[in-house]
């Protein structure tokens, strides 16, 4: 159904016609082999038989990616499908995959000029191959290219000066492939013109072209290489999960000191705009305004004087493109402040939202808003995901979108139309002084949530009489309630210290979530289950901000243990061809050598992390995630990585890592040989690169 226009919908363009094996970090492997065998896999809607049956028609020649040996985009392609037809890693050989070749965060050569760089270990990265070299963002954010067979270094990307050696790791880098055309005048210490493969890249506030063959800038790039990134309104830019090109076109989105995380006492921020940029030139072509500006398209949701100073929306993760119809799907993010809206009423757009744009013209599609006036900081953070389903008899090109709140959002993906009807439902109103809630939220039909939404008493954890004892006297001091119970004013309601908002801040979908089987049409859905704990209280100095939280993400726990039952963290296999759960798996151990579990025979009860899938032609492939990515509870996180039957969510495979999965694994074929790579790191191992295949 079409959404009220208020809200969401299309603009009124015209459209285009048609279409290394490591000790075991916690537990027994024979005990957690046990546990799996007895009941890892939770039963969906389908059986292995069904899944076969319902999704054959996931398959269509004419809109399958191409047969690639390559890993050309951070998600494998611009449709972020996180997907790969190889095969020659399968069901039948993956018990011989082990380690290839590793390689350090951080190449030698730099660490050697500079002995006292330090950098976290942290390392979100996932490589791309083009053209037989690997390339990919180091822990500092400077760019590294390698060979794909052996890990060793070919170039690496220069710092500008000592001091500006000093950085942080970003998610991945973008290639363009030349024009064909360019008069090769020469570049910044020698770099090429335009007909030559460029490596585009991010780093703090300098976007770079780096020639692919020498990783030296080219110097018709903008300004000897480097474009600045600043805004005219100030602020830094600061972070990016990397550029996407599209046709000739980078387009670029992050944050710029965003205060909407933690933005409990500012009313303005920066605006966080999306951006285009000419790839042979640097220019700037267009500019995507994510709050409009007087006399725009959604200007009148912003009440109360507030659009002349709110900030943030920015994209954080992942941008999403149609090559072929030159569209761009950006996912944005949630407003200042991202809990307390009362200085700005109305649905806020465009937060909260996914925009498909024009990549050439930077000109609004269609968009549709997932929450209104957010004050839970459920930014749209997971990728668009894009691929072609059948529904009724019917091929869609879709783009699916999934979110914080744990539902997945189908759209055509050239129109912006829901694939199944999405209602607004009315939903619990804030009490606290001065705000003013939406009155409904988007509930999509199809398909089911894939993580818990919303809390009663019965949910909680019940392992043993004394284990739901102590929690149920710790839920009777929160306020529970279904999704998009607002936060409570503090000491409002006697005897209770907050809301128990679930999903929480961090989501049960955020930047790993989501991986498309474009032959089974079949969407893997990895969350966790982290709720948080929210309360406001009037500032005691009336500023710019009525209301705050306390700060941080706070969490009800029982000695560390969720107050919530498990899983924690999950795989949910989604028929996108029917909008139906086909299973759904914990992924990994959980804490369950926890002492309070002691003796317990329990199943895998998942980490509360967020490691990202690959799904190939075979298998389906992921880790544990590691207690390096921000926001980790203890012991939820695990070295294991793993391979499951991607028709039934049972464990075919399983090896430990150095240390637990940081970033996105990928896959490419090297010289016959199938290798798979993956960023692992943690705070008791160096962060490095992994590569897995067959001896």
């Amino acid at each position: 159904i079409r959404m009220p226009a208020r809200r969401n919908g299309v603009s009124t363009r015209k459209r285009p016609e048609g279409s290394m094996p490591a000790r075991r970090r916690r537990g027994d492997p024979e005990q957690a082999r046990h546990f799996r065998a007895a009941g890892t896999v939770f039963a969906g809607i389908a059986t292995a038989f069904a899944f076969v049956a319902c999704t054959g028609a996931g398959a269509d020649s004419d809109r399958l990616p191409p047969p690639s040996d390559e890993w050309t985009y951070y998600g494998g392609q611009n449709s972020f499908n996180r997907y790969s037809p190889l095969t020659q890693i399968d069901g039948e050989n993956v018990d011989a995959v082990q380690v290839l070749w590793r390689r350090p965060a951080v190449d030698g050569a730099l660490t050697a000029e500079y002995p006292e760089l330090d950098f976290n270990n942290y390392l979100r990265g996932t490589p791309v191959l083009v053209d037989g070299t690997l390339y990919a963002p180091n822990a500092v954010g400077l760019v590294e290219a390698f060979d794909p067979g052996t890990g060793e270094t070919r170039w690496v990307q220069r710092p500008e000066s000592e001091e500006d050696v000093r950085g942080r790791s970003f998610r991945g880098v973008a290639y363009w492939r030349g024009s064909g055309t360019g008069s090769g005048d020469g570049g910044a210490d020698g770099g090429v013109g335009d007909s030559a493969g460029r490596i585009i890249s991010v780093r703090g506030p300098s976007m770079y072209a780096l020639d692919a063959a020498t990783g030296k800038r080219v110097a018709s790039f903008g300004d000897g290489g480097r474009v600045d990134l600043q805004l005219p309104a100030g602020g830094r830019y600061g972070w990016s999960s990397g550029p996407i090109v599209v046709g000739d076109v980078i387009v670029l989105a992050g944050t710029v000191d965003g205060a909407g995380d933690g933005g409990t006492e500012w009313r303005g921020s920066v605006r966080e705009d999306i951006r285009g940029f000419d790839a042979r030139t640097g220019r700037l072509l267009w500019t995507f305004h994510v709050i409009p500006e007087e006399g725009e398209f959604g200007a009148d949701t912003w009440g109360g004087g507030s659009l002349a100073e709110s900030g943030d929306l920015g994209s954080w993760c992942c941008l999403s493109a149609d090559d072929e119809l030159g569209y761009v799907y950006v996912p944005l993010s949630a407003p200042t402040s991202a809990y307390y809206g009362g200085h700005r009423p109305g649905d806020n757009l465009f937060s909260n939202s996914l925009v498909a744009l024009d990549a050439a013209t930077g000109e609004r599609v269609w968009h549709f808003q997932m929450v209104h006036h957010d004050i839970w900081e459920y930014d749209t953070v997971g990728p668009p995901v894009l691929g072609r389903i059948h529904v009724d008899g019917r091929a869609i090109d879709a783009v699916m979108q999934a979110s914080k709140t744990a539902f997945l959002y189908t759209f055509d993906r050239r129109t912006g139309e829901p694939v199944w009807p999405i209602e607004e439902v009315e939903v619990p109103q804030s009490t606290v002084p001065g705000e003013a809630t939406s009155p409904t939220q988007p509930i999509p039909s199809r398909p089911p949530a894939f993580d818990r939404q919303g809390v009663t008493p019965e949910d909680v954890i019940d392992f043993t009489p004394e284990i739901r004892e102590r929690a149920l006297a710790l839920a009777d001091s929160l306020v529970m309630g279904p999704l998009f119970t607002p936060p409570m004013e503090r000491e409002s309601v006697e005897g209770k210290i907050g809301t128990y908002v679930i999903p929480g801040a961090w989501g049960a979908g955020n930047w790993n979530t989501g991986a498309f089987d474009p032959e089974t049409g079949v969407y893997y859905a990895v969350s966790h289950t982290l709720p948080n704990v929210w309360s406001l209280s009037e500032n005691p100095e009336p500023g710019e901000m009525e209301f705050g939280t306390q700060g941080g993400w706070p969490r009800a726990e029982i000695e560390g243990l969720p107050l919530v039952k498990p899983p924690w963290g999950r795989i949910t296999a989604i028929d996108m061809n029917r909008g139906e759960h086909l299973w759904m798996a914990a992924n990994g151990d959980g804490p369950n050598d926890h002492p309070l579990l002691e003796g317990l025979d329990l199943p895998p009860l998942g980490n509360a992390n967020r490691p990202a899938p690959l799904v190939t032609g075979s298998l389906l492939f992921i880790g544990e995630g590691s207690d390096a990515v921000i926001g980790t509870p203890d012991t939820h996180w695990g070295t294991t990585f793993r391979a499951y039957d991607k028709g039934t969510g049972e464990v075919v495979w399983e090896t430990e890592l150095p240390s637990g999965t940081t970033g996105g694994p990928m896959t490419y074929l090297h010289e016959g040989k199938q290798y798979i790579v993956v960023a692992v790191g943690g705070s008791e191992h160096p962060a490095e690169y992994v590569a897995l295949g067959l001896p």
